[in-house]
């Protein structure tokens, strides 16, 4: 499953977001369609290139899951809903830590499976901010993966 792991060329962007608000409409039910639409530019724009980005492809070669990175940070992390639950975003969260070298995530607190998600992988809350990096009412919980025997 690894060999599906690789690179996002700027061209395929679209096809990330669309993965993006898939993704976000099955799980950020705390957004409504005015806090998905004024995301979507930014992520397409903005976002994107500020990270160190892997797709995860099924057969066709299309990317239906996608993670992204920031020095220890794990910024994005999205599986497209028709593919969840199938072992994808942990095979994601898996390589960012063993081949990403990532450590941090920040979780919108509202997002409770995502939250459940990290924790079950070991991630532990070390604080909360009330709004997320726009300055939106979103609380975000910002985590660190806990280090056994070190």
């Amino acid at each position: 499953m690894r060999n599906k792991i690789d690179f996002i060329q700027k061209w395929e962007y679209p096809q990330v977001v669309e993965v993006w608000e898939a993704s976000v409409r099955a799980t950020h039910h705390f957004l409504n369609e005015e806090g998905i639409q004024y995301f979507k530019p930014l992520i397409l724009n903005t976002y994107l290139d500020a990270v160190n980005l892997r797709a995860y492809r099924n057969h066709e070669k299309e990317i239906i899951a996608f993670l992204g990175v920031d020095q220890s940070n794990l910024e994005m992390l999205f599986v497209h809903p028709d593919y969840r639950g199938q072992g994808i975003g942990a095979l994601l969260l898996q390589y960012a830590i063993k081949d990403l070298k990532i450590d941090k995530v920040d979780v919108n607190e509202q997002n409770e499976q995502a939250v459940g998600f990290y924790e079950h992988y070991q991630f532990k809350t070390q604080s909360r901010s009330e709004l997320d990096a726009t300055g939106k009412p979103y609380p975000i919980l910002h985590m660190q993966l806990e280090k056994f025997g070190t």
